[in-house]
């Protein structure tokens, strides 16, 4: 049996949960999954449809929002109960710090970032992004337990039969697990579609000059029913919020159409994105790192080219 902990906030499941679930259904037959929190409740349809055989739902007081420790304490709580071979997660940034928490409680290695796995107990074999994914990496884990975290992106999630038994329980936790927790969120997170979940992406770098050469990229986007990503040095400058920085350090994203707009791609930038079906870079630099991973590359002023592809796709919907 193996173990997947899902990411959700407040009750919205991350979609990477799913591709955890798929890559753990083909590694054992029965999988089962643990939601913290009451809100997720609303997940375990999607996990159920997934191939999860049983949900464990963590419930209590101090589980209303996010908290690490508390979520590793669960985790660790099943692991002692119901022996899995595996204990795995996606790689959110949710997901890498539960599942951290989890291998130091239970003193054992963890593995983040993998591609491929194969238990075979005490030494499992892995493949892992490493350099923000420009290398992959064969290792050998020496644990009868293996904590390991999935690349984002890296399986596609597919549907499978599975119970989605719900069984409630709670958790025995101290004053320290909730010492780190949510307990309050300001401002409200932008309207449309949200990256993570978005089909296509178009996104900004510090080739667009400034604000104000998103404006075109804003509009593309909308006539695509996309949302818009940028790179690290945009939100560094404040050109635009956290929350669109598409990278190692952001958000990991693979929708069918990736459209770049004057980004070079350093490494970070690529770890997020790479996985796309269709990237279209558009950069001054026919040697930008990022033209080596684009289908398709135009070579020009993405302050002249965009506004003309804003109008010809206007066109093309009238």
């Amino acid at each position: 049996m193996i173990l997947v902990i899902a990411d959700h906030d407040r009750g919205v499941l991350d979609t990477t949960s799913l591709q955890a679930v798929t890559a753990a259904k083909a590694l054992d037959p029965q999988v089962d999954v643990l939601v913290v929190g009451d809100a997720g409740r609303a997940a375990v349809a999607d996990l159920a449809a997934h191939g999860a055989s049983t949900v464990h739902l963590a419930v209590g007081d101090a589980l209303s929002d996010y908290a690490p420790q508390a979520s590793a304490r669960a985790a660790v709580e099943l692991v002692q109960r119901l022996s899995p071979a595996a204990v795995l997660a996606t790689g959110t940034p949710r997901g890498n710090e539960v599942l951290a928490h989890v291998a130091a409680i239970l003193d054992v290695p963890f593995a983040a970032e993998c591609v491929e796995l194969s238990l075979s107990a005490p030494d499992h074999s892995i493949v892992r992004n490493r350099w923000g994914g420009s290398i992959l990496e064969d290792a050998v884990v020496h644990s009868d337990l293996l904590v390991a975290s999935f690349t984002a992106h890296a399986v596609r999630a597919e549907p499978a039969e599975g119970a989605g038994t719900v069984e409630e329980f709670t958790p025995a936790l101290s004053p320290a697990d909730t010492a780190v927790r949510v307990v309050d969120r300001a401002g409200e997170g932008a309207a449309g579609v949200g990256l993570a979940e978005a089909r296509v992406i178009v996104s900004g770098g510090r080739g667009v000059g400034g604000p104000e050469g998103f404006e075109p990229i804003d509009e593309l986007a909308e006539l695509l029913d996309g949302a818009v990503g940028c790179s690290r040095v945009v939100t560094s400058n404040g050109w635009r919020p956290h929350n669109e920085q598409v990278g190692q350090t952001g958000t990991k994203v693979a929708p069918d159409l990736y459209i770049a707009c004057g980004i070079s791609g350093a490494t970070q930038h690529i770890a997020g994105m790479r996985t796309s079906k269709t990237i279209v870079a558009i950069n001054t630099d026919k040697d930008a790192p990022i033209m080596g991973y684009a289908h398709y590359a135009i070579v020009g002023d993405v302050n002249t080219i965009l506004p003309a592809l804003v109008a010809a796709t206007r066109a093309a919907k009238e």
